[in-house]
């Protein structure tokens, strides 16, 4: 049962990676990709740590993989704020297709 659970958390973070690198290439500008990378990927890793942690069991990974999990949720989101701060401060922040159009520019 453990082995359904760990496969179904893995292949759930799986999917969060594929759909944030998605976002990656599709989003318009910094803030926007910026915003999904660093919310599914923090979850992502997370999981797949998780997963990681059911098969190998509480003993033998326990500490080194909650450190982990606990590193990833604390520096993936300070990241994501940092760049974004600095593609605000750099000016770009704004779609740069869309300027001129209204909000959102489409």
């Amino acid at each position: 049962m453990t082995e359904v659970a760990a496969g179904a958390a893995m292949l759930l973070g799986v999917a969060l990676l594929v759909i944030a690198s998605i976002g990656l290439l599709r989003l318009p500008d910094p803030l926007c990709r910026a915003h999904a990378v660093a919310k599914a990927v923090s979850l992502g890793i997370s999981l797949i740590l998780v997963g990681a942690w059911l098969v190998l069991g509480a003993e033998e990974a326990g500490l080194k993989l909650g450190l982990a999990i606990g590193f990833q949720l604390a520096t993936i989101p300070v990241a994501s704020h940092l760049l974004s701060r600095a593609a605000y401060r750099g000016g770009l922040a704004r779609d740069r297709a869309g300027e001129g159009k209204g909000r959102g520019g489409r």
